[in-house]
C-alpha cells in the first residue's frame, strides 16, 4: 500500500493564507506530499482552483474538500474543520453565506472605528484587496491594512494596538455556534472535527456536547501541540469513538509569520486511512 504523506489544514489567499491555490500545490509537492486537504475560514472557493490546476497539469497530489467555521461559544474562538461535505447543500451554503457576511460587516464597523477613534486613513478596499475575490476577511487583512496605510510599524504591532479583543476599536464578529457548525457538515455528508482544541479551555466538555451534535473527529496532531497534548486529544478522540486528525495549519511560508512549513509536523499516514474509511462509512450510512 502507498504511503501516504498528509497535511489535512491548509489555508490560501481565500482566507488568511498568503499563498494561492495554485501556489499551496506546488508547495505541497515541493514538500514531499501526496494529500493535503484546503480549509479556508468560511469559504471553499479554494477547492475548484486547485483541483483544475492539479487535472490541468497531470499533478500528482490528492485534494480533500475541506473548510474551517470560525465560531464564538462562551467567549471562546471555536473551529470547527469540515471535510467531504456536499458544498451545495442548501444549509452548508446558508451557513457559509451568513459567515461572509458576519465579516463584511465586522470589517465595515472595525474601520469606521478606526477612522473616528484613531484618525486612521483607512478604506474598505484597502482592506478587501487584501483577500482573493469573494474570500473570508478577517483580522489579519485589517491588520496589514492598518500597517499599509502607516497606522502601526508592522502586523504585530496592528494587532496589539487595534485588533485584539480589549482595543476599543474592536468589534466582536457575529458567528453560528459550534454546535450548530458540527451539525451542518454533518447533514451535508460531511466529516465534522474539532480544530486545535489546545485553545480551547472546556475542550473537553465541550467535545462531549459536540459528540452529541454529530462531531466525528478532533484535530490531536497540529503544530501548537505538544506530546503531551496529542496523547491528552487522542486519548480523547477515542474516549468518544472519534477519529483523529492532522495537519500545520499553514498560511504563510515564514517561520516570521507564526507558522511552519506545510507537512513539517509530524502526522501519521494511518490518519488518511481512517479519514477515508469515515467518509465511506458516512456514504453507506446515507444510501
Amino acid at each position: 500500500m502507498r504511503k501516504v504523506k498528509v497535511d489535512l489544514h491548509i489555508h490560501t489567499t481565500y482566507s488568511d493564507g498568503m499563498l494561492n491555490p495554485n501556489e499551496i500545490v506546488d508547495t505541497a509537492i515541493d514538500c514531499g506530499l501526496n494529500c493535503i486537504a484546503l480549509t479556508d475560514h468560511d469559504n471553499v472557493l479554494s477547492h475548484k482552483i486547485a483541483l483544475d490546476y492539479v487535472n490541468k497539469n497531470k499533478l500528482d497530489l490528492e485534494i480533500i474538500p475541506g473548510v474551517e467555521i470560525n465560531t464564538i461559544f462562551k467567549g471562546y474562538e471555536v473551529h470547527i474543520l469540515g471535510y467531504f461535505m456536499d458544498k451545495n447543500n442548501p444549509q452548508f451554503v446558508d451557513m457559509l453565506n451568513f459567515q461572509q457576511k458576519a465579516r463584511i460587516e465586522q470589517a465595515h464597523k472595525i474601520i469606521d472605528l478606526l477612522v473616528k477613534k484613531q484618525g486612521l486613513r483607512i478604506k474598505f478596499e484597502d482592506v478587501q484587496k487584501l483577500v482573493a475575490p469573494n474570500g473570508s476577511l478577517g483580522r489579519p487583512h485589517i491588520a496589514r491594512a492598518i500597517t499599509n496605510c502607516g497606522g502601526s510599524a508592522n502586523i504585530m504591532e496592528a494587532y496589539a494596538k487595534f485588533i485584539n479583543n480589549k482595543s476599543d476599536v474592536y468589534v466582536e464578529r457575529k458567528t453560528v455556534c459550534p454546535h450548530d457548525a458540527v451539525e451542518i457538515i454533518s447533514e451535508a455528508g460531511g466529516i465534522p472535527v474539532f480544530a486545535h482544541p489546545i485553545d480551547v479551555d472546556i475542550a473537553d466538555s465541550l467535545t462531549s456536547e459536540l459528540v452529541n451534535c454529530g462531531l466525528r473527529g478532533i484535530e490531536a496532531y497540529h503544530r501548537k501541540h505538544s506530546p503531551a497534548a496529542v496523547e491528552h486529544f487522542s486519548t480523547l478522540a477515542e474516549k468518544y469513538g472519534l477519529i483523529v486528525t492532522g495537519g500545520s495549519d499553514f498560511h504563510a511560508p515564514s517561520i516570521n509569520h507564526g507558522t511552519i512549513l506545510m507537512g513539517k509536523n509530524f502526522v501519521p499516514d494511518w490518519i488518511y486511512d481512517k479519514l477515508i474509511r469515515e467518509k465511506k462509512r458516512i456514504e453507506l450510512s446515507r444510501t
